[in-house]
């Protein structure tokens, strides 16, 4: 092979590469921003690890808690998606209750179907509502207790450029018939995201709930990072971050900081 020749297919190579590295980016930084849409058309596995501590009566428990997520969309026609979000909890507190010790296993699961339209609406919101059930899957009544929920949930975003930015919300009521294990609970999770040209996500949420029946709100303030990557052949998001309890209740609230991590298995179609 001649020089030029040989100069000529490095150079091909080259630009190749530099293509294929744009493109792979491009995917990603798209990837990113389909992720930062809780309804969006994309089924993921989310691993979401969170520590608190500073929890109960004398401010001297601590809990570990991942969060199981998987989102699977569903086409129902040419219009419409129908979305299940699950939260499954696995959890790990010590000295939470006085006298009670430590406690491991399942918490209770959330979960949660929209119906959401295919198209944005003329001003360019995704929106979706369905009903959300609260259930009693926790293993230890410290960890959840034994009742059964449901209620409504409803969420509406915006996307634009590289800004996502909404929010979500549910009440759930249960239907236990002590009156001192009843359930009357609203979830609001107002969010903005920023995606950069590398998929890097930059976010800014609470994830607020008010009781109803103890008239208290607790209202983390959780700031993260995440990227789209690629391990071997599998699309994954990584990020942590930290969080702030602005506000806790008077009882098994966290107070102070918090730790985030977030590990999501990502199946684009």
């Amino acid at each position: 092979m001649s020089n030029s020749m040989f100069r000529t297919s490095i150079v091909a190579l080259s630009l190749s590469m530099i293509t294929a590295s744009i493109v792979c980016a491009d995917e990603n930084e798209d990837l990113a921003k389909t992720l930062a849409n809780p309804i969006a058309s994309l089924i993921s596995l989310p691993f979401q690890y969170n520590y608190d501590s500073d929890i109960g009566q004398f401010d001297k428990g601590s809990r570990s808690l991942v969060n199981i997520q998987p989102v699977i969309p569903f086409s129902m026609n040419d219009d419409w998606n129908l979305i299940s979000r699950t939260i499954l909890p696995v959890i790990w507190q010590s000295d939470i209750v006085p006298g009670a010790g430590s406690q491991s296993g399942t918490g209770n699961i959330v979960q949660s179907l929209f119906f959401s339209p295919k198209a944005s609406t003329e001003e360019g919101w995704i929106w979706g509502a369905g009903p959300v059930f609260l259930i009693p899957t926790a293993s230890d009544d410290l960890l959840g207790g034994d009742q059964w929920g449901a209620g409504p949930t409803a969420v509406a975003l915006k996307q634009d450029g590289p800004w996502t930015y909404g929010g979500l919300a549910n009440h759930v009521w249960s239907f236990a018939e002590d009156e001192n294990a009843k359930i009357s609970s609203t979830f609001l999770q107002p969010f903005i995201a920023y995606v950069t040209p590398d998929a890097v996500t930059y976010s800014l949420n609470t994830e607020s709930t008010y009781n109803w029946e103890t008239e208290e709100w607790a209202v983390p303030i959780n700031v993260t990072a995440s990227k789209v990557m690629k391990l071997e052949n599998q699309l994954v998001s990584i990020g942590g971050g930290i969080r702030y309890w602005a506000v806790s209740d008077s009882s098994i609230t966290p107070e102070g900081w918090g730790a985030r991590v977030m590990f999501t298995f990502l199946f684009p179609k």
